[in-house]
């Protein structure tokens, strides 16, 4: 192997690594928020903010930030998010009151957004190859799909052994390294739409509307869903995406050509993406719940009990998944792996009050680990593989703030449904633990409607193309790999 393609393969990894802390970072709390609320003097009503101002920001900078990196130069973006979510994990973890944690959480938000939209437009770039991108993106499937358990079992074992203050402390040194070997591995871009302009009334009206969305639905439960606080917070939103639209489609360098949704495979593609991260977030934060306060596990056996998801994870995304893509396409591995998820979840609707690790939550821990491994890969191909390179950045943000604006509802309306079924249980009698194993139950089987909705959306809905010499360089890859 050349020195050029040994270099592009560890740029992939480099770029996973900066990846994967991201990602943990979206559910590495989760274990550790019991121990936070403590420490920090928490109200029940504002801990979730630990969790929600990352998904606020997250989920509202993604756009555009893919967006800027098509403008100024992928590598760039990725430095300088890398910077701000390095410097905010710091602050995170020297942090002495709720307000400083949640203001250093919003800023790991937005340095996480910058650089995950822009991160697989790198790698969308380096492997222009179909072949060696169904590798590549396999690899980037298992990071993401995997991360979030992973999340659950570093959390756990450093806030067991150590402390949650290390659960950010320990982003310190892999962001300073990440940085280090970005600057020598990843090659220099200068953007490849460079010469447009930047869509500023269009980036500041998207930015708003998401940030808004996002936040009225976090923070439904709270203030009441039919309240005018909410509904009017929802209307600004809606107002806002309206006007975005109309920008868009007048303005001479969109922030967002509606033009990419005319694609079939990419509008689709997002969509399954906003349904199946809807059940798959929540289940991520829910379960980790459950096993504490239903079953009463250790934080370090929570995340132990990832493991299993972790592994079967693995062995798809980091190469099975690409030979399955080369052989069938993208349609029925992504609908087969959804239909996987949705049985995982609907296996957990059923956890019992005195359940075991074993018999009750394993089955559908290893379902699950099939069907995002499997699907993930497949999801992410269907999306990018139509898109132009001077738009690989903005496809990637469109792709991405799917997932998280998805992960985002889900959580925040599951979340929401679970504490009003565990409210009515306990005011009818129901003991503490029963009620709030009848709360996730619901949520459970809630999040199993939505990741359903996206296996038929993905059977049924789904026309990607295949030609012959992406099915030999398909070919080519998996006999590569042994």
């Amino acid at each position: 192997m050349s020195t050029k393609l040994t270099n592009r393969w560890l740029a992939l990894y480099l770029l996973c690594l900066g990846v994967l802390m991201i990602v943990l970072d979206s559910t590495i709390v989760t274990v550790a928020l019991p121990t936070i609320q403590a420490d920090l003097g928490f109200s029940g009503s504002t801990l979730v903010w630990v969790l929600n101002a990352y998904m606020l920001s997250y989920g509202g900078f993604l756009l555009l930030g893919g967006r800027l990196g098509d403008l100024y130069g992928n590598r760039r973006l990725f430095l300088l998010g890398l910077c701000v979510f390095t410097v905010a994990s710091l602050a995170c973890g020297l942090s002495t009151t709720p307000l400083l944690l949640v203001a250093a959480r919003a800023a790991q938000g937005l340095g996480g957004a910058v650089v995950t939209a822009v991160a697989l437009a790198l790698i969308m770039n380096l492997f222009p190859e179909e072949g060696d991108r169904a590798k590549a993106m396999g690899v980037y499937g298992f990071i993401c799909s995997a991360g979030g358990s992973l999340g659950s079992l570093l959390g756990g074992v450093l806030t067991g052994g150590l402390s949650w203050h290390w659960i950010f402390l320990v982003n310190l040194p892999i962001g300073a390294a990440v940085y280090a070997l970005s600057l020598r591995l990843l090659p220099r871009d200068s953007g490849a739409a460079q010469g447009q302009r930047l869509d500023l009334a269009g980036a500041i009206t998207v930015t708003s509307g998401l940030l808004l969305a996002v936040y009225a639905v976090v923070d439904g439960n709270r203030a009441g869903w039919t309240s005018l606080r909410t509904l009017s917070l929802f209307g600004a939103a809606a107002l806002l995406i309206a006007a975005f639209l109309r920008i868009e489609s007048r303005v001479r360098d969109p922030l967002m050509p509606l033009r990419l949704f005319r694609q079939r495979n990419l509008a689709i593609a997002n969509l399954i993406g906003v349904a199946w991260a809807a059940g798959m977030f929540a289940w991520f934060v829910l379960s980790a719940l459950y096993l504490q306060k239903v079953l009463g596990c250790a934080p370090l056996w929570v995340g132990l009990a990832f493991v299993p998801t972790d592994v079967v994870m693995a062995a798809f995304s980091l190469g099975l998944s690409a030979r399955v893509v080369t052989r069938f396409g993208v349609r029925r591995p992504l609908w087969i792996g959804l239909a996987l998820a949705t049985a995982g979840l609907a296996l957990f609707a059923r956890a019992p009050v005195h359940g075991s690790l074993l018999l009750d939550v394993m089955p559908g821990m290893l379902l699950l680990g099939l069907g995002a491994g499997l699907a993930f890969n497949p999801l992410l191909l269907a999306a990018m593989n139509d898109v132009g390179t001077d738009e690989s950045g903005l496809a990637s943000g469109v792709v991405n703030t799917s997932f998280m604006m998805g992960g985002a509802l889900g959580l925040a309306v599951l979340a929401s449904l679970a504490d009003a079924r565990t409210a009515h249980l306990a005011a009818g009698g129901a003991e503490v633990v029963a009620a709030l194993n009848g709360g996730y139950r619901l949520a459970f089987i809630l999040g199993a409607c939505f990741t359903g909705a996206a296996a038929l959306a993905g059977g049924l809905l789904l026309r990607p193309k295949r030609s012959a010499s992406a099915e030999q360089a398909g070919e080519a890859a998996a006999a590569a790999e042994g």
